[in-house]
């Protein structure tokens, strides 16, 4: 029997069904009783982390994230997974919500990082403006002995960013974030991680010249062995 993993998602919506797109079919399956259990709190109604980490304004989603974690857990979730990268600056608040495992995107991706680029190497990092002004992978790289470097071009991305929640994928997004990749590779930052889901959506507009990877890959690696190992310590899932 499989156990069930809860998504905290709504952030995007697009996102949060790619995330299940991706464990459906990172399963081989003879039935449907061969696919994870997955119990998904969409909820697009979670206040803007983009406004209260970079504008300052708005209304703190924490303790929404809080209560979605409580009711996926009251509804049976084991462990939970959030796939959204900047929300991960509220795991405090969802950790102290609950007592199931928080599967963590930020440790697992600066782990896969580190492996990718060796001692002392340095990734670049694709993603909202808002994981370099609240560090989001700071402590965790240092933990892995990585360099962190983001793209200069935080504006375009940003702009990147509000295009695909607005109108889908569209080839604006895909032009400034293969502007942005490319001149971080220029920079040095050969390796580099799609660090926002709504660029897990063109994930094809990374550098061709990078080696790339997306977090949301992690994630999904990290929600299949939960629900499928039957091991006593649920914490080794967090960081695996």
């Amino acid at each position: 029997m499989m156990r069930r993993v809860g998504i905290l998602g709504g952030m995007g919506p697009e996102a949060t069904i790619l995330v299940m797109q991706k464990v459906l079919g990172a399963v081989r399956a003879q039935d449907d009783s061969d696919h994870v259990p997955l119990i998904v709190d969409q909820n697009p109604q979670v206040p803007s982390r983009i406004q209260h980490l970079i504008e300052g304004r708005g209304e703190d989603p924490g303790p929404v994230l809080a209560d979605m974690a409580r009711r996926l857990v009251a509804g049976g979730a084991q462990a939970l997974a959030i796939p959204c990268n900047t929300a991960h600056h509220y795991l405090p608040a969802i950790r102290a919500a609950v007592e199931v495992p928080v599967l963590d995107m930020v440790e697992l991706s600066i782990a896969r990082a580190a492996s990718m680029t060796g001692p002392g190497g340095t990734v670049g990092v694709l993603g909202s403006p808002a994981l370099r002004r609240v560090k989001l992978f700071d402590a965790a790289a240092a933990r892995h002995g990585l360099g962190l470097r983001y793209s200069e071009a935080e504006d375009d991305l940003l702009a990147a960013i509000r295009q695909i929640k607005a109108e889908g994928p569209q080839p604006g997004a895909r032009e400034r974030l293969a502007a942005a990749s490319s001149g971080l590779f220029e920079c040095g930052a050969t390796v580099q991680m799609i660090a926002c889901t709504e660029f897990s959506l063109i994930p094809e507009a990374v550098c061709p010249r990078a080696t790339a990877f997306d977090t949301l890959d992690e994630l999904v690696a990290a929600i299949l062995a939960f629900a499928t190992s039957r091991a006593e310590r649920c914490s080794d899932f967090e960081t695996r």
